[in-house]
């Protein structure tokens, strides 16, 4: 995606500090991680709680002692406040990176409502950087809802960006799509050089600027291609538990770290791109069969834990449920959660005593009842195993595509 498109300049990777103002609307993980990252490098960074409508001021020493949103909020250090619309006023770049925990068909409106709410005191001259993915024709939306919010127009009042929190890895490279003729493209110098950052030790990103309609697109192929690759492998694990076929010998170790933890987490942007289609289409059956292969993986799970206890002769009475899956429940993206508590309602129709749980350690309390635990990471799972190596009453189910089931002995 990089052809075509203007990659940043020498002076784009330049240290010195940047004598620029930002104001982050969500108090969200993604939006964090950006505001930190530019408060390090001097912005004036305000950091908007959409929930309470107030805006903190992020100092670099903030942002070095506190890693993560998660530790900020914990804290709840005193940090000097100001009004959202002030914050908004007074920034030359506004983020979009709100929370969003609507994931059925009103998720496109309730985005709208926020943003409508995050740009209304835009101030003439400023920038929009939206770090949610969108649909198809997402982003001409976005512009024609700020100009019709605002007064301004693109371009000759305001500079609208489309960066999405990608979930599919992208190398060290951040693809920027901006809303301008393309024969007007260019780098903006300040922008880049917030958006760079230091990655695993290699040196910095690459930010590299192109068509809005590029990136736009380009996010689209990225998250069909790799869910809709998610959905077939679940699909086909699911005829082969029905076949009895041997789990070692079909995953040979590939499949077996894939975890409902790493395939749920693009459901949003699927949801996103069905939303923005019209009709019925390849697209929209790619979109529908990812979607329906992601959700329907939570039944087979569910069927897998009843045949488990089946082929045991257990009890539901006898038995209870502990579900590992350590989420952060402040990232953009609300369809963890969702399906947390999807398969938590699902389990307890058939057994009533089911808890969650989450975090660095794993501890059950004493009972006369068989435990089945069900680990949703890999990282869940080890925890899990090393601490309870030695349990002959816990069943332990990989929430993996064959619902691997280990017996501890």
């Amino acid at each position: 995606m990089s052809g075509g498109g203007a990659s940043s300049s020498s002076s784009a990777s330049s240290s010195s500090p940047v004598a620029i103002s930002a104001a982050v609307y969500g108090l969200s993980t993604e939006g964090y991680r950006v505001a930190s990252s530019m408060a390090v490098k001097g912005a004036r960074v305000s950091l908007i709680d959409e929930s309470l409508r107030n805006a903190i001021s992020l100092k670099p020493d903030i942002a070095r002692t506190y890693p993560d949103v998660s530790s900020l909020v914990e804290d709840e250090p005193l940090l000097g406040l100001e009004p959202m619309d002030v914050a908004v006023g007074s920034s030359q770049y506004l983020f979009f990176a709100p929370r969003i925990r609507k994931v059925g068909p009103d998720v496109k409106a309730d985005v709208a409502t926020k943003f409508r709410d995050a740009v209304k005191a835009l101030k003439k001259g400023s920038s929009i950087i939206y770090m949610l993915p969108t649909g198809v024709g997402g982003n001409s939306e976005n512009v024609a809802l700020v100009e019709h919010v605002t007064g301004m127009s693109v371009e000759s009042d305001f500079k609208y960006y489309y960066m999405p929190s990608s979930l599919v890895a992208t190398g060290t490279e951040t693809v920027v799509g901006a809303a301008r003729p393309r024969q007007q493209q260019q780098v903006d110098n300040n922008l880049a050089r917030m958006l760079q950052q230091q990655d695993d030790g290699s040196g910095r990103r690459r930010v590299t600027f192109v068509d809005v309609n590029s990136a736009e697109l380009g996010h689209v192929i990225r998250t069909l291609s790799h869910y809709s690759g998610m959905a077939s492998i679940l699909e086909v694990c699911k005829r082969a538990a029905d076949s009895q076929v041997p789990a070692g010998e079909l995953m040979h170790g590939t499949f077996s770290d894939l975890y409902i933890d790493d395939v749920t987490s693009g459901l949003y942007d699927l949801r996103m791109i069905g939303a923005s289609l019209d009709g019925a289409g390849p697209l929209m059956y790619l979109v529908n069969g990812s979607v329906r292969g992601i959700e329907g993986y939570v039944k087979h799970l569910i069927d897998q834990v009843r045949a488990t206890l089946k082929k045991r002769d257990l009890k539901a009475s006898r038995t209870k449920v502990a579900i590992a899956w350590t989420l952060d429940p402040h990232e953009m993206r609300g369809d963890k959660l969702d399906l947390l508590s999807a398969l938590e309602t699902k389990v307890r129709d058939y057994i009533g005593d089911v808890e969650r749980h989450q975090g660095p350690t794993f501890d059950l309390y004493h009972t006369d009842k068989t435990t089945v635990v069900i680990a949703c990471s890999k990282a869940d799972f080890e925890k899990v195993a090393s601490k309870n190596s030695k349990s002959d009453d816990l069943i332990l189910i990989k929430a993996n595509p064959l619902c691997e089931t280990l017996v501890q002995d």
